[in-house]
């Protein structure tokens, strides 16, 4: 499986973006198609001490390389990046994976 990982660093008002994220944001990520699955995590901490460079972290899974790029070139994944970019375009660092089986 491929994954999109999305990380956001702590924004600056943390109501208002959770507010946005889970209203708009992640219904219409969710809306992907090929989208295969939709994980959100919170980070609540570091195992140094501390809150940690980042605030959240959403990975969705996708069959394969050639499944995201087609969800990518879709209206809702086109929708999804445009709001994305529109309220964290400055917290988020996107990343692509590929889950190792060993």
């Amino acid at each position: 499986m491929i994954k999109m990982i999305a990380l956001y660093k702590h924004p600056e008002n943390k109501e208002a973006f959770d507010d946005h994220y889970f209203n708009v944001h992640a219904p219409i990520t969710a809306k992907i198609p090929g989208l295969r699955k939709m994980e959100v995590t919170k980070i609540v901490g570091s195992p140094m001490g501390g809150e940690g460079k980042y605030y959240l972290m959403c990975e969705m899974y996708y069959d394969d390389m050639d499944s995201l790029k087609a969800a990518m070139k879709t209206e809702e994944g086109k929708a999804s990046g445009k709001d994305a970019m529109s309220f964290a375009g400055d917290i988020i660092t996107l990343m692509i994976g590929e889950e190792v089986n060993e």
